[in-house]
């Protein structure tokens, strides 16, 4: 084993050393000019004019013209739609990403109280038989009223945002309908009048 090592170091220990060569002219070849670099031919300017032309298009290439042209308002309407889309759903990612934070490490008593509001989400569907009205009404009311229990706090500041939105909703529609009323009374009135008096 130990000639197999000293004969594989020697040829590659040869390989790392460096030589200088030195060349010198022979004495019987005859002296000659240099030459400049503007005299060379690669430098030249080629003589005649160049002119460009032109390769007519072949027919796929007309038809993937035309193609493009065709799908241009398309394309740009999905790029648009996307540059919009994009940070939506990246802050929907982010919530989700954060909500799966929150359940991981959710604070003691947290599944028991979400049990228990889910619970009286379904006995609100369970009473609601029958009617839509209160399909949509029950169901997230007794959900409500069971997160109240659980996070009475929370359920306050609700209550307000949510109290001063539907007075703001009432307000507005109560303007509403005055105005249709009004604008209903003046069309009646109108209308019960003869046009030869105009």
């Amino acid at each position: 084993m130990f000639k197999v090592i000293q004969r594989s170091v020697g040829p590659a220990s040869l390989s790392l050393l460096t030589f200088r060569v030195y060349a010198s002219p022979k004495k019987d070849s005859p002296h000659k000019t240099s030459v400049k670099v503007n005299e060379l031919s690669l430098y030249s300017v080629p003589e005649g004019q160049s002119k460009y032309v032109e390769e007519p298009r072949t027919p796929l290439e007309e038809s993937i013209s035309h193609l493009r042209r065709y799908c241009e308002p398309y394309t740009s309407w999905c790029q648009e739609m996307y540059s919009q889309t994009k940070p939506r759903m990246q802050s929907l990612v982010q919530w989700g990403l954060g909500s799966y934070e929150y359940l991981q490490n959710a604070p003691p008593g947290f599944f028991p109280r979400l049990g228990v509001i889910g619970f009286a989400g379904i006995v609100g569907l369970l009473l609601a038989r029958g009617s839509k009205i209160k399909k949509l009404v029950y169901p997230p009311g007794f959900m409500g009223l069971a997160a109240s229990l659980y996070y009475p706090q929370q359920a306050i500041v609700f209550v307000q945002v949510s109290g001063e939105k539907l007075y703001d909703w009432g307000l507005r529609g109560y303007i509403v309908v005055e105005d249709l009323w009004k604008n209903f009374q003046k069309y009646s009135n109108w209308k019960g009048k003869d046009l030869s008096e105009f």
